[in-house]
């Protein structure tokens, strides 16, 4: 029985440690900054996504039409 303490009260405590994920106020400001946002280059962008669907021969997806040749 005193085993499941230990083991409940782990448990407890270790879940615990999740409990505080997440974006705070004061923490917004910084993490709105454009260096922040997962692709500060909009060109940057654009030409990978059109890279990535000229590879993959997809029609559609982000609007890049035609085949895999890079043609549109």
């Amino acid at each position: 029985m005193h085993k499941y303490k230990i083991l409940f009260i782990l448990s407890i405590t270790l879940l615990s440690g999740c409990s505080s994920l997440g974006v705070q106020p004061w923490e917004r400001d910084l993490l709105a900054k454009k260096e922040m946002a997962l692709t500060s280059s909009p060109i940057d962008s654009a030409l990978d996504d059109h890279i990535y669907f000229s590879k993959e021969a997809s029609s559609g997806g982000k609007g890049f039409g035609g085949g895999g040749c890079g043609c549109n």
